[in-house]
C-alpha cells in the first residue's frame, strides 16, 4: 500500500438509478462519465491528476494536490449544472439525471489490488449519502446538489474567490452510522430543516395592558342605565344616565372604611 497523499476528493451520485432498467442504466453511466470529465477539464484538471473508481451509480475521483479546488469548485458551480440542462432538455422523462455531488480534502492511500483507503474518504462517502443532501436534490430544480466538507469551506468558500459566493452555503449537521457529520450545502435548504446560524424567531409583544387612569378620572356614558355590582360612587354626579361622573369612582370592593 502507498503512503497517504493529500488529494482533493471529488463524488458524483446518480439518484434513483436502481429505478431504472438495465438501458437506461448504461445510458445514465455514460452521461454521469461525461459530466465528470467536462467539470474537470473545465477546472484544468488533466486526465494525468486524477485517478477514477466506478462504484456503478457513482464516481469517485482522486484529484492531486497540486490541482487548484478553487477552479474545481467554481466548475462545479457553473459545468456540473449548466451540462445537466443540456443534457436532459433531450432526454425522454426515463433518461433524466439528477446528480448530488460532494467536494473534500484528506490524505487517502491506495492499497495493491487499486483500492483507496483513508478516513477521509470514507467521510465524504457518508455526506454523498446522507439524508439531508438527498432531500435537498429531491427539492432542487436545477438537478444538482453539493455539499462540501469543511476543510473545503474553511480553505476556500469562506474566503469569497470569484465565481464562489459564500452566503450561499450553509452549515449542516449531517446523520450517519458513525455520528453527525459537519459539512456546508449550497444552496437552500431543504424544507423543514433550520439553519444553526439562523436567527431566532422574536417572541411576540406582550399586548398592553388598559392605560390607568389618575386620580379624578372622567368617565362618559352615552345614554342606557350603567350599573356597577357591589360599587360606590363618590364625589359629584351629574346625571349618571347618559351624564358624566366626576369623582373617586370604586366599582366592586370595600372602601377603606369597611363599607360596601
Amino acid at each position: 500500500m502507498t503512503h497517504p497523499v493529500n488529494r482533493t476528493i471529488l463524488l458524483f451520485d446518480i439518484e434513483r438509478y436502481s429505478d431504472r432498467d438495465d438501458v437506461e442504466q448504461a445510458y445514465l453511466r455514460r452521461m454521469l462519465y461525461d459530466i465528470a470529465d467536462r467539470t474537470l477539464a473545465a477546472a484544468g484538471v488533466e486526465e494525468t491528476r486524477r485517478l477514477r473508481a466506478d462504484r456503478g451509480d457513482s464516481v469517485m475521483e482522486l484529484i492531486d494536490a497540486d490541482a487548484s479546488p478553487i477552479a474545481l469548485l467554481r466548475s462545479l458551480l457553473t459545468e456540473a449544472p449548466a451540462q445537466l440542462r443540456t443534457i436532459n432538455r433531450m432526454a425522454s422523462s426515463s433518461a433524466q439525471i439528477r446528480l448530488r455531488s460532494v467536494l473534500a480534502t484528506g490524505f487517502v492511500a491506495v492499497d495493491d489490488q487499486g483500492g483507496w483507503v483513508g478516513s477521509d474518504l470514507n467521510h465524504a462517502c457518508r455526506l454523498l449519502d446522507a439524508k439531508l443532501l438527498r432531500a435537498a436534490l429531491r427539492e432542487r430544480t436545477n438537478d444538482f446538489a453539493l455539499c462540501v466538507s469543511e476543510s473545503i469551506h474553511q480553505g476556500i468558500v469562506r474566503h469569497g474567490h470569484p465565481g464562489i459566493a459564500p452566503e450561499e452555503f450553509h452549515p449542516v449537521t449531517l446523520e450517519s452510522k458513525n455520528g453527525p457529520l459537519g459539512a456546508w450545502l449550497h444552496g437552500p435548504l431543504p424544507g423543514g430543516t433550520a439553519s444553526p446560524d439562523a436567527a431566532p424567531e422574536s417572541a411576540p409583544a406582550p399586548a398592553a395592558g388598559p392605560a390607568s387612569q389618575g386620580p379624578g378620572a372622567t368617565f362618559h356614558f352615552s345614554g342606557g342605565a350603567p350599573s356597577f355590582g357591589g360599587s360606590l360612587v363618590a364625589g359629584d354626579q351629574h346625571g349618571v344616565s347618559g351624564g358624566t361622573v366626576h369623582g373617586d369612582v370604586h366599582l366592586g370592593g370595600a372602601d377603606q372604611g369597611g363599607r360596601r
